[in-house]
């Protein structure tokens, strides 16, 4: 058989070792769970904890889909600046939103650190870079709404960003110090280990065919057998198919790509040296982090394009001379692109789709914390909890209009951006 080709950079590095185990007949268990990404498994995990007998189905490998193509930030917020948040939400329901995801990085290292999960962690904030003076403007007003909640967040000057970044490209930026770096498929390869350490089954290679109601059980058909559960969670966010009907009709696909150099080594020590993760005020995204192998890692929205010496290559090449033009050339090693599931507010849902049927969706490219948190909800849930005490209120399944021509607009917007910032 031949090798597996890898997914993503993270893929081949993390020193977490893949899980495989497939599915062989019909079994039952209280609850099953489709998807073996960061929702998925920290529902195993949690669920597991809490004594429930839970059953982790994946079609491909654990991390396959977004978990395994994440950027590896692990954020305390949403794209959307606290007083938008509680405006859209309701000042309560947005408050305590606000308070559960700024709570969530220090959890998610924590989970790290209990497991021992072996993911390249640095916590070390992450760094919003302000690509313009208007980008600046924006970053000092939410820097104001995190220090009026208390958050440990610091407005960065022109200077003081280029000392922590290593290049005078940007105008400033916002350091949260809650924040932190990770190697995202190690993060999930542990995950998948810690949960069936609980006491949980994970299947990989299984499909999930169809689910279907029979009494007060589900029946989860898939390729390999037929599960029958008390409850179900589909944990498949932006990767989402036609499963349930309607369901990946309520947000649209973006996707974002990155790039990894080769090695750098010492030549790398002035940029990023305190691994912060940054990402920029720009419409169009760019991001830029450095792994402990000193590889920079750079990223955009859109999809890679052309092989070696192909449209996405020149971008990272002319990004890279552009913000550390002493680095001179510098070979790219790994390119790979993803799914983000975004939603039209901005905000993320999740759908009781019948009883005993949950899914969270529209994690808008935050699912490191977003997907540990719903996880550690959802079993919370399933275990005698009430709805209220889950992050979001319950809503309806509510389609995106023309959301397959949005999605075409939008990703010809991005290949225009690469062309453009390629010249």
């Amino acid at each position: 058989m031949s090798e597996a080709v890898a997914i993503s950079l993270w893929d081949r590095s993390a020193t977490e070792s893949p899980y495989q185990a497939g599915l062989d007949g019909d079994s039952a268990c209280e609850l099953a769970i489709v998807g073996g990404g960061f929702t998925g498994l920290s529902t195993a995990l949690h669920a597991a904890e809490r004594g429930l007998d839970c059953h982790v189905l994946e079609a491909q490998q654990i991390g396959y889909g977004g978990s395994g193509r994440n950027v590896g930030f692990v954020n305390a917020g949403l794209w959307l600046p606290p007083k938008e948040v509680q405006t859209r939400l309701g000042k309560a329901e947005g408050a305590s939103l606000i308070d559960q995801l700024s709570e969530m990085p220090e959890y998610v290292f924590s989970l790290i650190q209990k497991h021992q999960i072996r993911c390249e962690p640095h916590r070390n904030g992450t760094i919003h870079a302000a690509h313009s003076p208007a980008g600046f403007a924006d970053l000092k007003s939410r820097a104001e709404q995190w220090k009026a909640l208390g958050a440990p967040v610091e407005l960065l000057s022109k200077d003081a960003a280029s000392e922590l970044i290593g290049t005078s490209s940007f105008h400033g930026g916002l350091l949260d110090h809650r924040a932190g770096t990770i190697n995202p498929m190690g993060y999930v390869r542990g995950l998948a280990r810690a949960a069936i350490g609980a006491g949980a089954k994970v299947s990989t290679g299984v499909t999930v065919l169809k689910l279907r109601q029979d009494g007060d059980l589900w029946k989860v058909e898939t390729d390999c057998g037929t599960i029958t559960a008390k409850c179900v969670v589909i944990g498949t966010n932006a990767y989402s198919d036609d499963l349930w009907p309607g369901l990946k009709q309520t947000f649209t696909v973006i996707n974002y790509f990155q790039l990894a150099t080769e090695p750098l080594g010492p030549e790398a020590d002035t940029i990023l040296p305190g691994k912060q993760g940054l990402w920029d005020t720009g419409k169009i995204m760019f991001s830029l982090r450095r792994d402990n192998f000193d590889r920079l890692i750079l990223g955009s929205m859109g999809s890679v394009i052309g092989g070696r010496t192909g449209l996405s290559q020149r971008w990272a090449q002319r990004m890279i001379r552009r913000l550390f033009p002493a680095l001179g050339a510098v070979a790219i090693e790994e390119s790979w692109h993803g799914k983000i599931a975004m939603t039209p507010d901005h905000l993320f849902h999740i759908h009781r789709l019948a009883d005993g049927l949950y899914a969270p969706i529209g994690y808008n490219g935050r699912g490191i914390t977003t997907g540990t948190m719903f996880g550690r909800a959802l079993a919370n849930l399933l275990s005698g909890a009430d709805e209220k005490t889950l992050p979001v209120p319950v809503t309806d399944l509510k389609p995106v209009q023309a959301r397959g021509l949005k999605a075409q607009f939008y990703e010809t917007v991005f290949t225009a951006n690469q062309i453009f910032k390629s010249i």
